[in-house]
């Protein structure tokens, strides 16, 4: 059963996490308080709670964003797309492909087969997105899978990054996935998260969130004083 927290990161920013079984993967409601709409990042697979906790707000989705192509982060676009018709789904470039591909999004392993609606918008590494009165910037940090992005939400204080499955509480994504490359995540990491000022924020793809500051000193697999890859 799917489980749902709400954080205040930031004022007046919002996130709502709804963990998702069977892989505790974390979606993310974000909104404004003192704006309408909202963005669902990475709907997995018990989309009806999303759908559940949005109507119960009043709240419309104005577009779903894809941190990258697996399983656990798009099974729910679908049943979104079927609420609110015409809602759009924007991925990182390199991941498009995986929406419609069982294999590449690595459902086909576990004898799913799930096929997500194609994509709406396609990002680029230092693309702008502004959505529901929140200002977004995409950056690529690929190693767990190739077109893997995360979005660092501007004009925030701490700033707040909703970051997949690259960046984990004294953690890291997996990187033994077809497309995964162990010195493309660590180098992503250092170049475009341990960069941002030390109290940022990230919300991760699975478990709690954490901090820059926290995984720089912290983190066993990513040490900050290494040259980036």
């Amino acid at each position: 059963m799917a489980t749902l927290t709400l954080f205040s990161p930031a004022a007046p920013l919002q996130v709502v996490c709804i963990e998702s079984q069977p892989f505790g993967e974390n979606t993310y409601v974000v909104f404004r308080a003192d704006a309408g709409g909202c963005l669902v990042i990475d709907p997995g697979f018990e989309p009806g709670a999303i759908i559940e906790w949005l109507e119960s707000v009043g709240r419309e989705p104005s577009a779903i964003l894809l941190t990258h192509g697996h399983s656990d982060h798009i099974a729910g676009n679908a049943a979104l797309r079927d609420r609110w018709p015409g809602l759009p789904i924007l991925i990182g470039r390199g991941d498009a492909p995986k929406l419609t591909n069982p294999a590449g999004n690595l459902s086909a392993a576990f004898g799913v087969g799930l096929i997500s609606p194609p994509a709406d918008r396609l990002l680029d590494h230092g693309e702008i997105v502004s959505i529901a009165g929140l200002t977004l910037e995409v950056r690529d940090v690929p190693g767990h899978s190739c077109g893997h992005v995360v979005f660092l939400i501007e004009g925030t204080d701490p700033p707040v990054v909703f970051g997949g499955d690259v960046l984990f509480r004294e953690g890291i994504g997996r990187t033994d996935f077809p497309d995964g490359d162990f010195d493309q995540l660590a180098g992503g990491i250092r170049r475009h998260l341990y960069t941002l000022p030390d109290d940022t924020t990230v919300f991760p793809g699975h478990g709690d969130p954490t901090t820059v500051g926290h995984e720089k000193r912290h983190n066993p697999f990513i040490a900050a004083s290494r040259e980036a890859c």
